[in-house]
């Protein structure tokens, strides 16, 4: 049968046209086609078609006190958020953080994958709702070559954004998956909820790497936790 409102068929063709420049968003974003997202997706094969690279190592946890003093120890830091801050609702005490930080002279930014979150602009929605300022949040293309000259990085419930192995191992699934330089930073510091991987199922090099340490527990009271003890330390 025809469809004789007009109304629906101009909003159903919005939401179909909006769906598809998401799509094509993300498909740049992790830098591949529409139809190997469709038919083949990740987690499944490899590009390269051969055995995934084996992380060796142990990884380095440290407490808040020690992240308290890296963080007062450095000058320039990049804020990497990922999924995670979104599920924890942890862009508040991350903006009074940023806030205190920049206040005392400290660099500051937020690097921004294009595919952080559950969609394109979600992060800098939050961020924005937050009160962070538009001109510390960076996209991941503006941002990637200061890795090298940042003291600190702070990862926050982000994994497959800022996985070296996408970079490091042809025959990982994420091969050839622009990601945030992260590891490139004189330290890093990854918040998530445990060792496990994110989305795609890969294993992520860094939380091996000698210069990053991990201070696992739930996004939201580490970064309560974080902002109150910065604030505390700056007022003795």
């Amino acid at each position: 049968p025809r469809v004789r409102n007009n109304l629906l068929t101009i909003v159903g063709a919005l939401i179909g046209s909006s769906g598809a420049i998401l799509s094509y968003i993300m498909c740049v974003a992790m830098n591949r086609s529409l139809a190997n997202v469709i038919l083949g997706g990740y987690g499944t094969t490899s590009t390269a078609g051969g055995k995934p690279m084996e992380i060796s190592g142990t990884h380095t946890e440290i407490n808040l006190d020690n992240a308290i003093d890296m963080i007062r120890e450095a000058n320039s830091i990049i804020i990497t958020p990922g999924y995670g801050l979104c599920a924890a609702k942890a862009q508040y005490p991350i903006a009074d953080l940023v806030k205190m930080l920049t206040e005392q002279g400290k660099k500051v930014r937020f690097g921004i994958h294009p595919v952080a979150g559950r969609m394109p602009g979600q992060l800098n929605v939050l961020l924005a709702e937050a009160g962070v300022p538009y001109d510390i949040v960076l996209e991941m293309d503006e941002i990637n070559h200061d890795f090298p000259d940042t003291d600190l990085v702070l990862v926050i419930g982000a994994n497959d954004t800022v996985n070296s192995a996408a970079q490091e191992d042809p025959n990982s699934i994420i091969a050839g998956m622009p990601v945030l330089e992260v590891w490139k930073s004189k330290q890093v510091i990854v918040m998530k909820r445990s060792l496990g991987v994110g989305y795609a199922a890969v294993d992520n090099p860094i939380f091996y790497k000698p210069n990053t340490a991990m201070l696992l527990g739930d996004a939201k009271k580490t970064c309560d936790a974080l902002q109150a003890k910065v604030r505390e330390s700056y007022q003795k």
